[in-house]
Protein backbone atom coordinates (compact mmCIF):
# COMPACT_ATOMS: atom_id res chain seq x y z
CA UNK A 1 0.00 0.00 0.00
CA UNK A 2 1.51 3.36 -1.09
CA UNK A 3 1.10 6.09 1.21
CA UNK A 4 0.66 9.76 -0.39
CA UNK A 5 0.69 11.39 2.62
CA UNK A 6 3.50 11.71 5.43
CA UNK A 7 2.71 9.35 7.97
CA UNK A 8 3.72 8.74 11.22
CA UNK A 9 5.98 5.90 11.93
CA UNK A 10 4.32 2.59 11.32
CA UNK A 11 2.04 1.33 14.13
CA UNK A 12 3.67 -1.99 15.85
CA UNK A 13 0.81 -4.02 16.48
CA UNK A 14 0.66 -6.32 19.37
CA UNK A 15 -1.94 -8.60 21.53
CA UNK A 16 -6.04 -7.73 21.61
CA UNK A 17 -5.29 -7.62 25.67
CA UNK A 18 -2.24 -6.22 27.37
CA UNK A 19 -0.79 -4.79 30.85
CA UNK A 20 1.17 -1.87 29.86
CA UNK A 21 4.71 -1.94 30.99
CA UNK A 22 4.83 0.90 32.25
CA UNK A 23 1.60 1.06 33.92
CA UNK A 24 0.92 4.75 32.95
CA UNK A 25 -1.75 4.38 30.14
CA UNK A 26 -3.93 0.94 31.16
CA UNK A 27 -6.73 -0.59 28.71
CA UNK A 28 -9.63 -2.73 29.48
CA UNK A 29 -12.56 -3.81 27.87
CA UNK A 30 -15.70 -2.50 29.03
CA UNK A 31 -19.80 -2.00 28.36
CA UNK A 32 -20.25 1.36 27.63
CA UNK A 33 -23.20 3.27 25.66
CA UNK A 34 -25.24 0.18 25.28
CA UNK A 35 -22.62 -1.64 23.69
CA UNK A 36 -20.98 -4.64 25.20
CA UNK A 37 -17.43 -4.03 23.23
CA UNK A 38 -15.63 -1.26 24.20
CA UNK A 39 -12.24 -0.62 25.25
CA UNK A 40 -11.33 2.35 27.59
CA UNK A 41 -8.10 3.63 27.41
CA UNK A 42 -6.99 5.50 30.87
CA UNK A 43 -4.07 7.09 32.30
CA UNK A 44 -5.65 8.11 35.76
CA UNK A 45 -6.10 11.76 34.49
CA UNK A 46 -8.85 11.31 31.71
CA UNK A 47 -10.26 8.39 29.84
CA UNK A 48 -11.22 7.60 26.36
CA UNK A 49 -13.80 4.84 24.91
CA UNK A 50 -14.04 3.44 21.75
CA UNK A 51 -16.11 1.42 20.39
CA UNK A 52 -16.31 -1.62 18.21
CA UNK A 53 -19.56 -3.19 17.94
CA UNK A 54 -19.89 -0.14 15.69
CA UNK A 55 -17.72 2.54 13.71
CA UNK A 56 -14.95 3.61 13.80
CA UNK A 57 -15.99 5.93 16.78
CA UNK A 58 -14.93 7.49 20.20
CA UNK A 59 -17.70 7.91 21.97
CA UNK A 60 -16.40 9.36 25.64
CA UNK A 61 -13.77 11.62 26.29
CA UNK A 62 -13.80 13.46 29.81
CA UNK A 63 -12.05 13.58 32.69
CA UNK A 64 -12.03 10.54 35.03
CA UNK A 65 -14.88 10.31 37.32
CA UNK A 66 -16.45 13.42 35.35
CA UNK A 67 -18.90 14.11 32.68
CA UNK A 68 -18.33 13.14 28.61
CA UNK A 69 -17.07 16.24 26.65
CA UNK A 70 -18.95 14.27 23.63
CA UNK A 71 -22.50 13.91 23.08
CA UNK A 72 -24.09 10.28 23.69
CA UNK A 73 -27.18 10.06 21.22
CA UNK A 74 -27.93 6.43 20.81
CA UNK A 75 -31.68 7.11 19.58
CA UNK A 76 -31.03 9.48 16.26
CA UNK A 77 -31.40 8.04 12.98
CA UNK A 78 -31.06 9.80 9.64
CA UNK A 79 -32.73 7.72 6.63
CA UNK A 80 -30.54 7.35 3.34
CA UNK A 81 -30.87 5.51 0.12
CA UNK A 82 -27.91 3.18 1.38
CA UNK A 83 -30.25 2.84 5.25
CA UNK A 84 -29.72 4.15 8.42
CA UNK A 85 -27.25 6.48 9.17
CA UNK A 86 -27.17 6.82 13.24
CA UNK A 87 -24.93 10.06 14.40
CA UNK A 88 -24.12 8.00 18.06
CA UNK A 89 -22.60 11.29 18.96
CA UNK A 90 -18.94 11.19 20.04
CA UNK A 91 -15.61 11.78 17.14
CA UNK A 92 -16.13 10.07 13.68
CA UNK A 93 -14.24 9.79 10.40
CA UNK A 94 -16.09 10.55 7.10
CA UNK A 95 -14.84 11.89 3.66
CA UNK A 96 -15.29 15.18 1.96
CA UNK A 97 -17.22 17.31 0.70
CA UNK A 98 -20.34 16.13 1.93
CA UNK A 99 -23.16 14.52 -0.42
CA UNK A 100 -25.49 12.26 -0.12
CA UNK A 101 -25.66 9.28 0.53
CA UNK A 102 -22.20 9.09 0.33
CA UNK A 103 -21.09 10.78 3.31
CA UNK A 104 -23.19 9.13 4.93
CA UNK A 105 -22.36 5.15 4.51
CA UNK A 106 -23.78 3.64 7.77
CA UNK A 107 -21.02 2.63 10.22
CA UNK A 108 -23.45 0.29 12.03
CA UNK A 109 -21.12 -2.78 12.25
CA UNK A 110 -18.46 -4.25 13.80
CA UNK A 111 -14.77 -2.97 13.52
CA UNK A 112 -11.65 -4.50 13.80
CA UNK A 113 -9.95 -3.91 16.66
CA UNK A 114 -6.32 -4.05 17.10
CA UNK A 115 -3.80 -2.63 20.24
CA UNK A 116 -0.76 -0.28 19.09
CA UNK A 117 1.82 -0.42 21.55
CA UNK A 118 0.82 0.01 24.97
CA UNK A 119 -1.11 3.61 24.63
CA UNK A 120 -3.42 2.82 21.41
CA UNK A 121 -6.34 1.07 19.65
CA UNK A 122 -6.54 0.88 16.00
CA UNK A 123 -10.23 0.92 14.62
CA UNK A 124 -10.85 -0.28 11.12
CA UNK A 125 -14.00 -0.26 9.19
CA UNK A 126 -14.73 -3.15 6.43
CA UNK A 127 -14.72 -1.43 2.78
CA UNK A 128 -17.69 0.49 2.32
CA UNK A 129 -19.60 -0.97 -0.43
CA UNK A 130 -20.50 1.50 -2.29
CA UNK A 131 -17.74 3.48 -1.94
CA UNK A 132 -15.10 1.21 -2.11
CA UNK A 133 -13.22 3.51 0.71
CA UNK A 134 -12.27 2.15 3.88
CA UNK A 135 -11.82 3.79 7.12
CA UNK A 136 -9.08 3.26 9.78
CA UNK A 137 -9.04 5.04 13.11
CA UNK A 138 -5.54 5.10 15.26
CA UNK A 139 -6.51 6.27 18.53
CA UNK A 140 -2.98 7.00 21.09
CA UNK A 141 -3.23 8.50 24.45
CA UNK A 142 -0.81 10.29 26.40
CA UNK A 143 0.95 8.68 29.43
CA UNK A 144 0.30 11.92 31.51
CA UNK A 145 -1.67 14.61 31.24
CA UNK A 146 -4.79 14.73 28.83
CA UNK A 147 -2.89 14.49 25.68
CA UNK A 148 -4.92 12.48 22.86
CA UNK A 149 -3.77 11.28 19.14
CA UNK A 150 -6.07 10.44 16.77
CA UNK A 151 -5.23 9.99 13.04
CA UNK A 152 -7.38 9.21 10.54
CA UNK A 153 -6.59 7.16 7.56
CA UNK A 154 -8.54 6.77 4.17
CA UNK A 155 -7.69 3.90 2.16
CA UNK A 156 -9.02 3.81 -1.51
CA UNK A 157 -9.73 0.05 -2.05
CA UNK A 158 -11.68 0.57 -5.26
CA UNK A 159 -10.36 0.44 -8.91
CA UNK A 160 -10.75 4.40 -9.74
CA UNK A 161 -9.31 7.06 -8.47
CA UNK A 162 -11.32 9.43 -6.05
CA UNK A 163 -10.62 12.87 -4.97
CA UNK A 164 -11.31 13.13 -1.17
CA UNK A 165 -10.48 14.71 1.94
CA UNK A 166 -10.35 13.00 5.39
CA UNK A 167 -12.80 15.14 7.85
CA UNK A 168 -12.84 14.65 11.54
CA UNK A 169 -16.11 15.07 13.30
CA UNK A 170 -16.98 15.45 16.85
CA UNK A 171 -19.86 15.75 18.32
CA UNK A 172 -20.05 17.42 21.33
CA UNK A 173 -22.13 17.84 24.34
CA UNK A 174 -24.80 20.51 24.30
CA UNK A 175 -24.61 23.54 26.63
CA UNK A 176 -21.54 25.44 25.49
CA UNK A 177 -19.70 26.96 23.03
CA UNK A 178 -17.21 26.71 19.87
CA UNK A 179 -14.09 29.09 19.46
CA UNK A 180 -12.65 29.67 16.72
CA UNK A 181 -9.51 31.81 16.45
CA UNK A 182 -9.53 35.11 13.72
CA UNK A 183 -5.87 35.44 12.31
CA UNK A 184 -3.73 37.98 14.22
CA UNK A 185 -5.00 41.69 13.63
CA UNK A 186 -2.78 43.93 11.03
CA UNK A 187 -3.78 47.55 10.61
CA UNK A 188 -4.67 48.06 7.24
CA UNK A 189 -1.70 50.89 7.17
CA UNK A 190 0.44 47.91 7.32
CA UNK A 191 -0.96 45.48 5.34
CA UNK A 192 -3.88 45.20 2.51
CA UNK A 193 -3.87 41.69 1.24
CA UNK A 194 -6.52 38.91 2.77
CA UNK A 195 -5.97 37.23 5.73
CA UNK A 196 -8.25 33.79 4.96
CA UNK A 197 -11.32 32.55 3.59
CA UNK A 198 -14.69 32.49 5.71
CA UNK A 199 -17.02 30.48 3.78
CA UNK A 200 -21.10 30.59 4.81
CA UNK A 201 -23.50 28.04 3.52
CA UNK A 202 -27.08 29.18 2.11
CA UNK A 203 -28.71 28.80 5.76
CA UNK A 204 -26.16 31.09 7.62
CA UNK A 205 -28.20 34.11 9.69
CA UNK A 206 -25.08 36.55 11.65
CA UNK A 207 -28.24 38.03 12.75
CA UNK A 208 -29.08 35.18 15.19
CA UNK A 209 -27.90 35.59 18.69
CA UNK A 210 -25.75 32.41 18.78
CA UNK A 211 -23.00 34.29 16.99
CA UNK A 212 -20.69 35.79 18.28
CA UNK A 213 -18.05 37.61 16.31
CA UNK A 214 -15.09 39.52 17.80
CA UNK A 215 -11.83 40.88 16.83
CA UNK A 216 -10.19 37.45 17.94
CA UNK A 217 -12.72 35.16 17.98
CA UNK A 218 -15.65 33.45 16.28
CA UNK A 219 -18.02 32.19 18.46
CA UNK A 220 -21.07 29.94 18.08
CA UNK A 221 -22.82 28.62 20.89
CA UNK A 222 -25.73 25.77 21.54
CA UNK A 223 -29.01 26.83 22.00
CA UNK A 224 -31.77 24.33 22.51
CA UNK A 225 -35.09 26.60 22.01
CA UNK A 226 -33.22 27.16 18.24
CA UNK A 227 -33.92 24.09 16.40
CA UNK A 228 -32.31 25.37 13.46
CA UNK A 229 -29.30 25.13 11.89
CA UNK A 230 -25.46 27.75 11.55
CA UNK A 231 -22.75 26.83 10.09
CA UNK A 232 -19.06 28.11 9.28
CA UNK A 233 -15.75 27.19 7.88
CA UNK A 234 -12.31 28.66 7.91
CA UNK A 235 -9.19 27.92 6.67
CA UNK A 236 -7.11 28.08 10.23
CA UNK A 237 -3.77 28.99 10.25
CA UNK A 238 -3.82 29.17 13.79
CA UNK A 239 -3.86 25.05 14.13
CA UNK A 240 -6.77 25.33 16.84
CA UNK A 241 -10.16 25.25 17.54
CA UNK A 242 -11.79 24.61 20.77
CA UNK A 243 -15.45 23.87 22.80
CA UNK A 244 -16.13 25.67 26.18
CA UNK A 245 -18.76 24.04 28.21
CA UNK A 246 -19.47 24.16 31.74
CA UNK A 247 -15.95 25.29 32.82
CA UNK A 248 -14.09 22.38 30.63
CA UNK A 249 -12.37 23.16 27.62
CA UNK A 250 -11.67 20.95 24.42
CA UNK A 251 -8.80 21.63 22.13
CA UNK A 252 -8.23 20.20 19.13
CA UNK A 253 -4.90 20.93 16.83
CA UNK A 254 -4.56 19.97 13.66
CA UNK A 255 -2.29 21.47 11.18
CA UNK A 256 -2.94 23.96 8.54
CA UNK A 257 -0.92 23.55 4.55
CA UNK A 258 -0.21 26.53 3.14
CA UNK A 259 -0.83 25.94 -1.04
CA UNK A 260 -2.78 22.66 -0.24
CA UNK A 261 -6.57 22.32 -1.58
CA UNK A 262 -9.34 21.62 1.28
CA UNK A 263 -12.68 21.53 0.22
CA UNK A 264 -15.66 23.84 0.83
CA UNK A 265 -13.96 26.64 -0.99
CA UNK A 266 -10.99 26.19 0.96
CA UNK A 267 -12.07 24.83 4.70
CA UNK A 268 -9.59 22.99 6.81
CA UNK A 269 -11.90 23.88 10.24
CA UNK A 270 -15.32 23.83 10.58
CA UNK A 271 -18.53 23.94 13.24
CA UNK A 272 -22.02 23.76 13.13
CA UNK A 273 -25.03 24.30 15.21
CA UNK A 274 -28.97 23.11 15.66
CA UNK A 275 -30.37 22.69 19.02
CA UNK A 276 -28.28 21.14 21.66
CA UNK A 277 -26.82 19.51 18.79
CA UNK A 278 -22.72 20.65 18.45
CA UNK A 279 -19.85 19.55 15.80
CA UNK A 280 -16.40 20.66 15.72
CA UNK A 281 -14.68 20.05 12.81
CA UNK A 282 -11.44 19.60 11.29
CA UNK A 283 -10.88 18.46 7.67
CA UNK A 284 -7.43 17.72 5.58
CA UNK A 285 -6.63 18.35 2.34
CA UNK A 286 -8.15 17.41 -0.95
CA UNK A 287 -6.30 14.64 -2.97
CA UNK A 288 -6.94 12.37 -5.76
CA UNK A 289 -6.42 9.13 -4.10
CA UNK A 290 -5.31 6.23 -6.69
CA UNK A 291 -6.56 2.61 -6.14
CA UNK A 292 -4.69 1.31 -2.90
CA UNK A 293 -3.38 4.90 -1.58
CA UNK A 294 -4.20 6.03 1.54
CA UNK A 295 -4.11 9.72 3.04
CA UNK A 296 -3.82 10.45 6.72
CA UNK A 297 -5.39 14.04 8.90
CA UNK A 298 -4.07 13.98 12.59
CA UNK A 299 -5.79 15.65 15.31
CA UNK A 300 -4.71 15.95 18.95
CA UNK A 301 -6.84 16.58 21.93
CA UNK A 302 -6.63 18.19 25.31
CA UNK A 303 -9.02 19.06 27.89
CA UNK A 304 -8.71 21.52 30.75
CA UNK A 305 -10.93 22.30 33.68
CA UNK A 306 -12.31 24.93 35.79
CA UNK A 307 -12.15 27.65 33.53
CA UNK A 308 -13.95 31.02 33.56
CA UNK A 309 -13.93 32.36 30.21
CA UNK A 310 -15.81 35.68 31.98
CA UNK A 311 -18.31 38.05 30.20
CA UNK A 312 -16.34 39.31 27.38
CA UNK A 313 -14.48 38.39 24.72
CA UNK A 314 -10.97 39.59 26.60
CA UNK A 315 -11.83 37.70 29.85
CA UNK A 316 -12.35 35.12 27.54
CA UNK A 317 -8.98 35.83 25.58
CA UNK A 318 -7.30 36.20 29.17
CA UNK A 319 -8.45 32.34 30.34
CA UNK A 320 -7.79 30.61 27.13
CA UNK A 321 -4.68 31.95 25.43
CA UNK A 322 -2.30 30.55 28.21
CA UNK A 323 -4.19 27.10 27.77
CA UNK A 324 -4.28 26.91 24.11
CA UNK A 325 -0.21 27.70 24.65
CA UNK A 326 0.42 24.91 26.53
CA UNK A 327 -1.06 22.58 23.28
CA UNK A 328 0.71 21.58 20.43
CA UNK A 329 0.62 19.40 17.59
CA UNK A 330 4.18 17.51 18.64
CA UNK A 331 5.60 14.86 16.59
CA UNK A 332 2.94 13.57 13.75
Amino acid sequence: MRVIMTLAAAWAAVSLWCTPSKGDVKVEKVAYFGQPNCYKLTNGTVEVIVTTDIGPRVIRYGFVGKANVFAELPDDVVQTEWGAWKPYGGHRFWHAPEVKPRSYAPDNDKVAFEMVGTDGIRLTQAVEQHTGMQKEMVVTLDPVGTGVKVAHRLTNKGVWSVEAAAWALTIVAGGGTTIIPQEPYISHDDYVLPARPMVLWHYNDFTDPRWTIGKKYIRLRTEETMNFAQKVGVANKQGWMAYLNGGTLFVKRFPYMPGAKYPDEGCNCETFTKGTFMEVETVGPLMTIQPGDTIEHVERWFLFGDVKPGTTEATLDAAIAPLVAKTSLGDL
